[in-house]
């Protein structure tokens, strides 16, 4: 098959040739992978084009020093919690960050698009959650910080194209590159884990649902996967699945809201404390104040199954959606 070359990526590849620095060079080939027609007679060169911008990246690293060949991009927490959106290059994981957030990150049909980390704000009913997009993960070249940033999250997505083909291998090869770095993803049973790793809870999601046979390879996921993941589909083109995605997201970080009212005063449902889910009466007090932990007696609850003014001791596991009112 003809590889078709477009005049942007001939122009790109004179550019190559002409550059004299390696950060031209770098430049050259990502526009060279931006610009080459995507079919099966350009897949070898796709994979020599990416075999050089590793090497030319790895080159950099050496001549800048070891600062700049792993560089650490650390985004601060907001809200509720911290969800990291990791897997294959092109899952469309851009895209759903820009459905779901107010974040305008550059979305395009090529590898490579997303190169720091691009964080958004989700809404879920009153709290916000903070989504993080990442680099992809791939064995060609994947950037070396990635593995720090998922330390640092509390969650974790892992998405997938369902309309791919290799969609079993795009959750595997994620998974084994991680672990590599020391990063679990998802319920891996009781088994302790080795020294220096660490687990993160994961809600695997299959994107482009709308897609021809993604219903047939979600259900091969989910055969597959849910004894270790959540799973969820949806489609960041079409909406399908977006409504309900942000409740999964909260609930895979296993968070309960809780508001609290004065006596005589009807509570603010606008603003809730946000803690892990298996708190107590206690815990919530000392999160107000540590005054408010000591001088605590009781509570009065109102919430789902209550009666209201419900009388509760500084035990009393804290479910989502309580309302309190703490009596010292």
């Amino acid at each position: 098959m003809p590889a078709n070359l477009t005049p942007e990526y001939l122009a790109a590849e004179e550019r190559f040739k002409e550059a004299k620095t390696v950060p031209e060079k770098i430049a050259a080939v990502e526009e060279m992978l931006a610009t080459i027609p995507k079919h099966k007679g350009t897949e070898k060169m796709q994979g020599e084009l990416k075999r050089k911008l590793s090497k030319l990246r790895a080159e950099l690293g050496k001549k800048a020093g070891p600062r700049a060949a792993a560089p650490v991009y650390y985004v601060p927490k907001e809200g509720a919690g911290q969800v990291v959106l990791v897997g294959a290059p092109n899952t469309g994981k851009s895209s759903l960050l820009a459905r779901l957030t107010n974040a305008t990150p550059e979305v395009a049909d090529y590898p490579f698009t997303t190169r720091r980390p691009q964080p958004g704000m989700m809404l879920f009913e009153n709290v916000q959650i903070q989504l993080v997009d990442l680099p992809p993960v791939q064995a060609e070249f994947t950037e070396p910080w990635l593995p720090q940033a998922v330390r640092n999250a509390d969650g974790a997505l892992l998405v997938v194209d369902l309309s791919a083909a290799d969609v079993l291998e795009q959750v595997t090869d994620t998974l084994a590159w991680l672990e590599r770095s020391k990063v679990v993803l998802g319920n891996t049973g009781d088994i302790p884990l080795p020294l220096g790793f660490v687990r993160k809870p994961t809600l695997l999601v299959g994107n482009k649902s709308e897609q021809p046979g993604a219903q047939e390879n979600f259900q091969v996921l989910r055969e597959l996967w849910s004894m270790r993941f959540p799973l969820h589909a949806l489609s960041a083109a079409s909406g399908a699945g977006l409504e309900e995605f942000p409740r999964a997201v909260f609930d895979l970080l296993n968070l309960v809201r809780i508001y609290t009212k004065v006596p005589g005063k009807k509570a603010d449902l606008s603003a809730p404390f946000v803690l892990p889910r298996g708190c107590t009466l206690l815990e919530l007090a000392e999160k107000i104040h540590r005054d408010f932990a000591t001088q605590l007696k009781f509570a009065r609850l109102w919430g789902q199954g209550k009666f209201e003014g419900q009388m509760v001791q500084r035990d009393y596991v804290l479910q989502d959606n309580d309302i309190v009112e703490l009596h010292g």
